[in-house]
């Protein structure tokens, strides 16, 4: 374990890139880059040994401001549920899902009631839909995003192999709140969001349940589902700076500061590979996990290019935020085209 004597709670300290052994020639490859291949991105924050050496922004975008994350939002929910478990308000990860929910009893068919916690925090819970054919266009019609969600679950195969499916991601969020009482949001703002110095996210009375209003680029806060349920699978508003604080808090392991946020076992099964999931990349506790150019990464990964890349061989984090775009271009070229290339040290 790195021993800090420097953290970013309140703000963050600038150096050059010299200072933190990374070369600022290949550095400034990523501005041409970004701005022939990857015009979707609002901002980009480089941390390296706790320190800001690479910050841009786009489209008139600044670091006060916030973006729909996409799925990064499951990374966060995965801590949280790590936290609820340190805090023991869930006994652990194989407890099974319909435990939560008794007023769905009568759906407990076929291998559902033997879905685990820990098979949504893996993606390898059985579904109807083809593989990356979720139909989750439906699910902002939906009265009952639980219900929804548990129709599906546990259909189409036997536990244990990859399938991505956002839904079940909710299914974790709606875990928490029967725990907790309170919804996956306001567990954050005072378990995790605070204690790291990431900006209380608030709610928004006015939010919509339309495609649009679930999709939308422009929202505030954390969206929900009609029940108050926090969205679990996407719906997240960070900035650049906040996303690099969450993956800043994971590359110390579990601390920050002399406080434990996220317990640290929770962390090290997290950026444990539990099932082959597409291409090389493996998948942890709601983290992809692999190397690019050869650098083992673990990452936070959303639609539109939203990415938090944490390299501890090199102490390094690199947060990007994005417009969700349908065709956005891999962010993981900026890695191993610019950002490793210009580490000197590492």
């Amino acid at each position: 374990m790195i021993q800090r004597v420097y953290w970013p709670t309140e703000n963050w300290r600038t150096v050059n890139p010299e200072e933190a052994g990374m070369d600022p020639a290949v550095l400034a490859g990523l501005e041409p880059l970004i701005r022939a291949r990857h015009k979707n991105i609002k901002s980009i924050a480089i941390v390296r040994g706790g320190n800001i050496i690479y910050e841009k922004y786009y489209h008139r975008a600044t670091p006060a401001d916030v973006q729909n994350v996409a799925s990064v939002t499951k990374s966060v929910v995965s801590a949280l549920v790590g936290i609820a478990i340190g805090d023991g308000l869930i006994k652990s990860v194989d407890v099974k899902v319909m435990d939560f929910f008794p007023e769905y009893a009568g759906m407990n068919g076929g291998c559902r009631g033997d879905i685990t916690l820990r098979h949504l925090l893996t993606m390898t819970a059985p579904y109807p839909f083809p593989d990356w054919r979720e139909p989750l266009m439906k699910l902002p019609g939906q009265k009952d995003w639980v219900k929804f969600a548990l129709d599906m679950l546990g259909n189409g195969g036997e536990p244990g192999r990859f399938k991505y499916c956002t839904s079940g991601a909710h299914l974790l969020s709606a875990v928490l709140t029967r725990v907790l009482g309170k919804s996956a949001r306001e567990y954050a703002n005072g378990r995790l969001f605070g204690p790291t110095g990431m900006r209380f996210i608030p709610d928004d009375p006015k939010q919509g349940f339309t495609f649009f209003h679930i999709f939308n680029p422009y929202a505030k806060g954390w969206l929900h589902d009609p029940a108050g349920n926090s969205t679990g699978g996407l719906g997240l508003t960070l900035s650049a700076r906040d996303m690099a604080r969450f993956g800043y808090l994971y590359l110390n392991g579990d601390h920050w500061e002399e406080r434990q946020v996220v317990p640290e076992e929770w962390v090290d099964s997290s950026w444990q590979p539990a099932v082959n999931a597409m291409g090389d990349l493996k998948y942890g506790y709601l983290w992809w996990l692999g190397e690019e150019g050869g650098v083992p990464v673990k990452m936070a990964m959303g639609d539109g290019g939203n990415m938090i890349c944490c390299v501890p061989s090199m102490d390094l984090v690199v947060a990007v935020a994005s417009t969700v775009t349908r065709k956005s271009t891999d962010r993981v070229e900026l890695l191993w085209k610019c950002i490793f290339p210009a580490v000197k040290d590492g």
